[in-house]
């Protein structure tokens, strides 16, 4: 399919998208096999030997997944993609491949827990890596932070869950000047809200699970970034660590990419509305949402991203106790991790999502105890308003 499509939608539907040569069916087929049957034994001992192009075995390779990576390396707008078994697979992967024991990574100071207990508890604990967390939304914090041995700038932006943001472009030029790989965690926006790879960043990381599925019945993780760095992942690490994505998994997210464009412009306008709620209720000290005019980055959401995102946070006045009220009163919103569902999530970070992070480090990057994140669905958002108020009301 050539490059000759200017909508985004489009785009999506068609480029990387090619009916099934055999039989002409216009949906990806579910190639549900572990192996793949060689015409003889020259055959295999080239396969294997790297001399002919073909698939194996479904950790080496399969078509459902292949289709994937190529759909999201379109969507990037990056040289080759990747699937993983989940996010944090995707993380671990790449991570691994770019850096070893004594070098230095910079990571934004407020991640997803599981990130933080990857760069803090295997791969500096366990593995040698030096790693400082740095509010990445501050160039000259990062520029200070850098050391003859950093090799990466990991990035979450928007952070998980205060929302803040790093200037991709700016922290890329930083990092090119300085031979460092700038990898960016996309997932709260997905590639139809920002594009890290046309900002100046090296890789890009999604949890699939999140918009790109968008249904919440399948956990998978993709990357992509340049072809050599990505065949490298995928014909060593990939491959001998084993962190692969099963076809249907493939083609369950296949299927939810189809119609991200509508479900994000539906997830930002409602998450808009909710805000805004949010920002007048009286139960409520701070919502914190890039879309919002007020908010600390509102210029740089602007300039960076497409759209500000399905998701949300807000600090329910009363602390712990009042937190723990509201979300066990909502009757719509469903008390659950996660994000990008079709349904409104509401979670906790400091007891949940972030638990795995000492208290004192949450508090410095802004999660407190009072701190709930709001995955806003696709619902009609009247009734998503409503459920918040009673729930909020009630514990005034």
């Amino acid at each position: 399919m050539s490059n000759q499509w200017k909508g985004y939608t489009t785009k999506l539907l068609h480029e990387g998208h090619r009916p099934e040569p055999v039989t002409g069916a216009l949906t990806q087929p579910i190639y549900q096999t572990s192996t793949f049957v060689f015409s003889d034994a020259d055959q295999g001992a080239a396969r294997f030997g790297g001399t002919e192009e073909g698939y194996m075995y479904s950790r080496l390779g399969n078509p459902t997944v292949d289709t994937l990576a190529e759909r999201i390396a379109v969507l990037e707008n990056g040289e080759m993609g990747l699937a993983f078994g989940s996010g944090m697979a995707a993380i671990s992967h790449v991570m691994m491949a770019l850096v070893k024991s004594g070098d230095h990574i910079i990571a934004s100071d407020a991640l997803y827990g599981c990130s933080f207990a990857l760069f803090q508890s295997i791969l500096s604990e366990r593995f040698g890596v030096n790693v400082s967390f740095v509010d990445t939304s501050s160039v000259d914090k990062v520029e200070a932070a850098v050391r003859p041995e950093t090799t990466v700038l990991y990035l979450e932006t928007p952070a998980n869950p205060t929302m803040k943001l790093s200037d991709i472009q700016a922290l890329s030029r930083l990092a090119k000047a300085k031979n460092i790989k700038v990898l960016v965690d996309n997932t709260f926006m997905s590639p139809y809200l920002q594009r890290p790879l046309e900002l100046g960043a090296d890789v890009v990381i999604h949890s699939a699970t999140k918009y790109i599925g968008g249904h919440g019945d399948v956990v998978g993780g993709l990357a992509v970034g340049p072809k050599e760095l990505m065949s490298k992942i995928k014909r060593s690490f990939l491959k001998d660590l084993g962190g692969v994505m099963g076809p249907f998994d493939a083609f369950l997210l296949l299927r939810g990419l189809k119609t991200l464009t509508l479900r994000v412009e539906r997830h930002c306008s409602n998450a808009m509305e909710v805000a805004e709620f949010l920002k007048g209720h009286p139960a409520v000290d701070q919502v914190y949402y890039p879309g919002l005019s007020d908010f600390p980055q509102y210029n740089l959401a602007k300039k960076q991203m497409h759209g500000f995102g399905g998701t949300l946070s807000f600090v329910v006045k009363g602390g712990l106790e009042k937190g723990r009220a509201v979300m066990n009163s909502v009757r719509l919103c469903q008390l659950a991790v996660s994000l990008g569902d079709v349904h409104t999530l509401i979670q906790h970070p400091a007891s949940m999502t972030h638990a795995v992070i000492p208290k004192e480090e949450r508090l410095k990057v802004g999660i407190t105890d009072g701190l709930v994140r709001l995955s806003v669905g696709i619902e009609d958002v009247n009734d998503i308003i409503e459920d918040l108020d009673q729930a909020l009301s009630k514990h005034a």
